[in-house]
């Protein structure tokens, strides 16, 4: 029986073309094949160059016993033949110094025999005893070794096959790791092999009966490789439910160690751990102040214990990527991610997210929908676009390009009547109306299309930065692991590297030297500024013209059909434009920035600039919570009240406003009392924080 896999290897989920949801996985890193199994060895078999190759002759020399077979393989297929190896010899002072290389049809095939006695061949063998070979010994030069031919013999008792013929025989009909990979998916899927076959030949354009294998090598290899996951099966349970309960104890022992460890799981009917979540201290307070939105990655899943995992990130204030939990799911139903999702918010904050960005799963949509029915679900286009090509490339042929431009179209649409009319015509002219993957993403268009995605608050973490960001955070983790336990330690230290990172304080130079700039420098962090500076800088390209309303037509002095309506209300010196790239990343575009200009503000209201982009933002976070102790127990429950207070007043506007408003206040009126009062009364505080 094959024994387990010694490392927990990882794999990225993505959907197969075929469209089931069940085979939403493809392979990658040391991982290849079904749970479970490892890939087997390929032997290189690359077709030689069509340059005439040199005849071995005895005396050649090689610098390798492998070496010399691969030669010895490439001029036995340009001339109509394979090879194998025969015998090798050892010697304790040189290890293996003998090796005998011969053609595919050398000796003679032993005989078998029934169990009745009588001798029989099961099938015709290719052997008939050729002499055809390539004998090598190994000699040692000046303390190299080299390999030499001793003997070589090209003479056959047999006819050689031609080129298209001799690519057929068993050593050259090689399945390479990517067709691997694609064979399994598509098994997975349901496909019969003869499909499976067809499909490959499609997909590298080439006609039948060209594939570097044939039909029954597929079916062999298909069917040694669930045989494989089929011995393994048994072991590979054992070995989960064992790690799994590792798992737990160290969940256990971290909340002892760490009383702002937070941990929750479930168990199947069997009592056997079903899914796990976590969280850290540091997650905790982060989530806090700036968990209104979430990213919640589900695109790994653990090849040896068929686990899902899902993590939510953030982003503070300095445009860095925060870690604010994870869980191992047992499967990716509904109810698998509705339980996520609900503990999410049980182990962090208490409240759900504004907004929540993921990945394109109907099945995590629909659990969104049911426990998040307030918050905005999001699917990021980086989300989209990779499943593109997978899904229309070939269906569409030499129009693909044409339709990836017209779908690029469709995403930056503003109005959502003009979307539906243009996705209508889209789908006439491609003739696409029966095709699921068109279906599925009109299902979801709420979710990625701007014109039902603009105006809600996305904390610029739709961006390609930030995916980025994500992806690099991953694979830190999803390095190879023994075990759960190890993998779990793995994630506490990048997610304990995450915190302890520190931005380092940068000084920015001003690029327009508007007094709005100046001020933004000295308030917002230099990720917010950086952007608010860009936008400031791009304002200057636009002209205005005045309406009777006291609006703005705000448009560019080259691209004269790109305007925006920017809407100004004085008494409340409230802006509003069009594009709400405000509401949907908390900075001031550019065409508002440019009715400020106009009218000739020097300083941009406070309302502009949101609490998360602030720099005193960052002050409140970072503060070491192993320091929450320092000044008794008074200091803890300041802190906790501070951050519930900027947390829920960070849920709209209006209650903001009133903080800022009310805070200030209330406090000048104290700092005046304290500073009324003795400063001694005999007993020293140690009030360093």
């Amino acid at each position: 029986m094959s024994s387990i896999p010694s490392k927990n290897l990882w794999i990225r989920r993505q959907q197969c073309p075929c469209g089931d949801w069940k085979c939403y996985i493809t392979y990658e890193g040391d991982g290849h094949g079904d749970e479970g199994s490892s890939a087997p060895e390929l032997v290189k078999t690359e077709k030689p160059s069509s340059g005439t190759m040199i005849t071995p002759y005895v005396g050649m020399v090689f610098k390798s016993d492998d070496d010399a077979f691969e030669y010895y393989g490439s001029f036995a297929r340009k001339n109509g033949f394979s090879v194998r190896k025969e015998r090798s010899r050892i010697s304790p002072q040189l290890g293996v110094y003998k090796r005998d290389f011969v053609c595919y049809r050398s000796g003679f095939a032993p005989m078998k025999k029934k169990s009745n006695g009588e001798n029989h061949r099961d099938r015709k063998s290719v052997r008939c005893g050729c002499d055809a070979k390539m004998y090598l010994s190994k000699e040692v030069v000046e303390g190299v070794a080299q390999w030499c031919v001793v003997q070589f013999s090209n003479v056959h008792n047999h006819e050689l096959l031609e080129d298209d013929q001799v690519r057929l025989l068993p050593a050259y009909r090689k399945i390479h790791e990517a067709d691997q990979e694609r064979i399994l998916l598509l098994s997975k899927a349901g496909f019969p092999i003869h499909r499976i076959v067809k499909m490959l030949e499609l997909e590298k354009g080439i006609q039948g009966g060209q594939l570097p294998f044939l039909e029954r090598d597929v079916r062999n290899f298909v069917q040694n490789r669930k045989k494989v996951v089929q011995e393994n099966g048994a072991l590979l349970s054992e070995k989960r439910e064992n790690d799994a309960l590792e798992l737990l104890e160290a969940c256990k022992a971290m909340k002892e160690a760490d009383g702002d460890f937070v941990y929750d799981f479930t168990v199947d009917e069997n009592d056997k751990v079903e899914n796990v979540a976590w969280s850290y201290g540091d997650s905790v307070n982060a989530n806090a102040m700036y968990g209104n939105v979430v990213y919640f990655d589900t695109t790994y899943r653990s090849i040896a214990y068929g686990l899902l995992f899902g993590a939510w990130f953030g982003i503070d204030s300095y445009g860095r990527t925060i870690f604010f939990g994870c869980c191992l799911l047992q499967d990716e139903t509904p109810q698998s991610f509705a339980w996520a999702l609900q503990t999410f918010v049980r182990l962090v904050s208490g409240r759900c997210p504004q907004t929540i960005l993921t990945d394109l799963d109907p099945r995590l949509g629909d659990a969104i929908k049911s426990k998040f029915p307030g918050t905005k679900h999001v699917i990021p286009l980086w989300n989209i676009l990779y499943k593109i090509p997978t899904w229309f490339s070939l269906l569409l042929g030499s129009r693909y390009e044409e339709f990836k431009f017209e779908f690029d179209v469709l995403f930056h649409i503003e109005s959502t009547e003009e979307f539906e009319l243009r996705w209508s015509q889209m789908v006439s002219v491609f003739g696409l109306g029966s095709d699921k993957h068109i279906d599925l993403l009109y299902s979801v268009r709420a979710s990625w299309a701007q014109s039902y995605v603009r105006g809600y608050f996305l904390a610029r973490m739709s961006t390609i930065p930030y995916s980025k960001s994500i992806d690099a955070f991953l694979k830190e983790i999803f390095t190879e692991h023994s075990c759960l336990r190890v993998f779990f330690d793995q994630v506490g230290i990048s997610a304990n590297f995450q915190h302890q990172s520190r931005q380092e304080i940068q000084y920015i130079h001003l690029k327009t030297c508007l007094p709005i700039e100046e001020q933004a420098r000295g308030i917002l962090t230099p990720f917010a500024f950086n952007a608010l500076q860009q936008e400031l800088s791009l304002a200057m390209q636009y002209a205005t013209t005045e309406m009777a309303n006291g609006s703005y037509i705000v448009r560019h002095f080259k691209r004269m059909d790109e305007e925006r309506l920017v809407i100004w209300l004085a008494e409340d010196e409230q802006i509003h434009c069009s594009c709400k790239e405000f509401e949907s990343s908390g900075i001031l575009c550019r065409h508002a920035l440019r009715v400020f200009v106009v009218k000739n503000y020097f300083q941009l209201p406070d309302k502009y600039y949101l609490t998360r982009w602030r720099q005193e933002c960052s002050s409140l976070v970072d503060v070491d919570h192993n320091n929450q102790s320092i000044g008794g127990e008074w200091f803890q429950e300041y802190q906790s009240m501070a951050e519930t207070l900027f947390s829920e007043s960070s849920i709209t506007k209006e209650r903001s406003d009133y903080l800022r408003r009310e805070l200030t206040k209330e406090l000048t009126r104290i700092l005046n009392e304290v500073r009324n009062l003795p400063e001694t009364d005999g007993d020293c505080m140690n009030m360093t924080v």
